[in-house]
């Protein structure tokens, strides 16, 4: 079937379904594009809005009028020209009268129009009142003056503007947002002193760029004074493309130890705010804050006030993380998307948008000056006639005596136009008095004076921009004020991680040789006296902080991390490790490390290799840990063995076969990772067949002894006795005494 209707024998027309249907939505769309959620750019307001700003200029609700019931607003509005929901429009209303909401109010309102608390919590129409601001004016001022189209309202019994004639780029100034369809705009609001000083600039440099603008327009300025934080390359870059964001921080001072926010991100409930804190502090993840205070009133709108648990909080670190986790810190977007004077919607860049209302402007002054030129000629048209009567007024009088119609003989007597001879008839006779000729004079003097100003005016572009220029400078000083949104570049926010959140009590890490981990508060306890279950003991320990992260080193040579804090209590046996990490098959945990992460460690394999590292390097978030210490084929992982000075420190290694070395520790590499160099020389054969290998590792420092043992004897071995058995890194090394060749343990003295 083709697209065309086609009309049945009864008369009835036919269209396919996809054509009715795919016309019905695109006549939709474009009604919802142009005529509901777009703002235009002569005006920067959508319909809804522009009609109650008209309707209330039409019940003469001006600055200086009395307010009226916004339900009496309302009821013209929809009578009148807006045949919608009165909620709906109501609301449109409400948030034109809230200076929380709108960068420069069109309303002033009496009663509760919301709080920015709660912004729906304004009362209903029948209890508030309402009158236009002088900021209005603007829109308004030469509304009767020729200087915009009309179009019938709803129903073709009224007329009503298709723009306001608008004295400032009001888009910029008070922005605006909206849904359409396949479309949104966000348009953030402005300053007008910094709008109108753009608009100057580019009238008297046509050719500036989008850069040089941003010079005068730094960027948006909301009514809050909250920081914007967005730095201003990518304000200038917003600018030049229509797209973007913008980010906002609450501004917060220090007041005897308090913090206190003084000012919340645009549309930002300080209730909302205190809602979040309270969260995290219910749910332990802000233990460095005592208590919360809202003392807002009328005198301070916004204050908030934080109370840290001590004066060694880092108050910057804590915002830090309030602005990254909480509406503290807020973006919006950015989409400069309006409705041109082409009649079609466009995202524009700032440069186009000023450039677009600027042509508005010249137009509408153009036809102000026109219209009021039209209406100064008209007056001097009457004056001249009214001048020629005055000076002939006896044979006035007596023609207008004697004759039927007096009209036609005026005019041919006197050579009159039908407007004059009617307004000559028109004329009381009280103004026929003597000083009426000097009135008369003088009027067409003011008025020639003012027509050749409007002629002269009117056909210089130049005159036309310096007019132009001179009202927006005017308008500027009257409605224009400082900037209340700081542009400032700060760090980007960072929220606090769990380490950092737990409170950094000294606790004990305790291991089994089973695997089993558990952390026991403070570190005077005795981890090997501690209840293990049957066929457990005790395996090693570490003493850190319960913000730290506790590593733990497999028979793989892979490494661990948990937080100290997540770890079970040591009053019962603790849990086993594999329910939280992933160890390769038939590994087994063999050490447990913590504290500082710059402490060095030596790890070596019973096959004699191994290497310095420092703590931090065997952190991992993974559960499958991460690969550390290469172990040679039928090598061991040895415990590690803290380095107390790099520079100093000895290391000896002693094998089962009793041979022992003495180097120092500072022959070993740094590494990260990997299999280590050569301790002490063992062959590979006999460390596969495990008839040879490493079984104590000690790092001795300067002047102190190494007492080694052996079953139930021991051997002290003071410093000249560890220089017999100093070597070069990698050697066989010396045997120790007979009958001290198998050494169980080592200890430092």
């Amino acid at each position: 079937m083709s697209d065309q209707i086609e009309i049945s024998p009864e008369g009835i027309e036919r269209l396919p379904l996809k054509t009715f249907t795919e016309k019905a939505y695109l006549d939709y769309s474009m009604y919802v594009i142009l005529d509901r959620a777009l703002p235009n750019i002569g005006d920067g307001l959508k319909p809804v809005q522009r009609r109650i700003v008209y309707a209330m200029s039409e019940l003469g609700l001006s600055a200086a009028a009395k307010f009226k019931k916004s339900a009496r607003t309302v009821g013209d509005v929809l009578g009148k020209f807006h045949p919608h929901g009165d909620s709906a429009c109501y609301e449109a209303m409400v948030l034109m009268a809230q200076d929380f909401s709108y960068r420069y109010p069109l309303i002033d309102g009496q009663g509760n129009w919301g709080s920015p608390d709660d912004p729906k919590s304004f009362a209903a129409m029948r209890y508030t009142e309402a009158r236009l601001t002088p900021y209005a004016q603007v829109l308004l001022a030469e509304l009767g003056q020729g200087t915009v189209e009309w179009q019938p309202n709803f129903d073709g019994t009224l007329k009503e503007p298709v723009v306001l004639p608008a004295r400032l780029p009001n888009v910029l100034l008070n922005g605006s947002t909206g849904i359409a369809v396949g479309m949104a705009t966000d348009i953030p609001p402005h300053n007008l002193r910094e709008v109108a000083n753009a608009c100057i600039h580019l009238l008297e440099h046509p050719k500036t760029t989008v850069e040089e603008l941003c010079a005068h327009v730094p960027g948006p300025d909301y009514p809050t004074e909250a920081e914007i934080i967005t730095p201003l390359a990518d304000l200038q870059k917003m600018y030049a493309t229509g797209h973007g964001s913008v980010r906002m921080r609450a501004r917060f001072a220090r007041e005897q130890g308090d913090i206190v926010i003084t000012a919340l991100p645009y549309q930002v409930s300080g209730a909302r705010i205190l809602e979040q804190i309270a969260q995290q502090m219910q749910a332990k993840k802000l233990p460095m804050v005592e208590d919360l205070r809202d003392e807002s009133d009328h005198e301070n709108p916004t204050r908030l006030v934080i109370v840290p648990r001590s004066n060694r909080v880092d108050v910057d670190r804590l915002m830090s993380h309030l602005f990254a986790s909480t509406d503290l810190e807020r973006s919006y977007r950015v989409n400069l998307n309006m409705i041109g004077l082409d009649g079609r919607p466009a995202v524009k860049d700032l440069r186009s948008i000023l450039k677009e209302w600027l042509s508005f402007r010249y137009e509408t002054v153009r036809r102000r000056l026109e219209h009021r030129l039209g209406k100064v000629r008209d007056r001097l048209h009457l004056l001249d006639g009214l001048l020629i009567a005055y000076l002939n007024i006896d044979e006035v009088i007596r023609i207008i005596r004697t004759e039927d119609e007096p009209k036609p003989v005026l005019m041919a007597r006197f050579d009159l136009t039908d407007v004059q001879a009617e307004y000559v008839l028109d004329t009381k006779l009280r103004q026929l008095a003597r000083l009426e000729e000097m009135k008369i004079r003088a009027e067409q003097e003011t008025l020639a004076k003012e027509r050749d100003a409007l002629e002269k005016t009117l056909g210089s572009k130049q005159r036309m921009k310096t007019l132009i220029k001179k009202e927006i400078r005017a308008d500027a000083e009257k409605y224009g004020d400082d900037r209340r949104s700081p542009l400032v570049e700060r760090p980007a926010a960072e929220a606090l991680d769990e380490t950092e959140l737990a409170p950094a009590e000294p606790v004990t890490v305790v291991l089994s040789e089973k695997g089993w981990a558990r952390a026991g508060k403070g570190h005077e306890i005795d981890p090997a006296g501690l209840n293990y279950k049957a066929g457990d003991r005790y395996l090693a320990s570490a003493r850190l902080r319960s913000n730290q992260p506790a590593v733990f080193l497999d028979s793989a040579g892979r490494s661990y991390a948990l937080p100290a804090h997540t770890l079970p209590s040591a009053r019962g046996q603790g849990e086993p490790l594999t329910g939280r990490l992933s160890p390769p098959n038939g590994a087994a945990f063999v050490a447990v490390l913590g504290g500082d992460p710059e402490r060095h460690y030596l790890l070596a394999s019973d096959a004699g290799y191994g290497f310095v590292t420092q703590l931090k390097e065997l952190l991992v978030k993974n559960k499958k840990g991460k690969s550390v210490l290469t172990v040679p084929k039928g090598g061991r992982v040895l415990p590690p063995v803290p380095v107390e000075d790099l520079r100093s420190d000895r290391l000896v290694a002693i094998t089962n076969e009793g041979r022992m070395l003495v180097f120092p520790v500072s022959e070993l590499p740094m590494m990260a990772r990997g299999k280590g160099n050569k301790i002490i020389a063992i062959p590979g054969k006999r460390v596969q067949a495990r008839e040879e290998f490493v079984v104590a590792l000690a790092l001795v420092p300067q002047g102190r002894s190494l007492i080694a043992y052996s079953g139930k004897r021991h051997v002290r071995l003071k410093p000249a006795d560890l220089d017999a058995y100093q070597g070069e890194r990698g050697r066989r090394g010396n045997k120790l005494p007979r009958g001290f060749q198998k050494v169980d343990a080592v200890e430092v003295e």
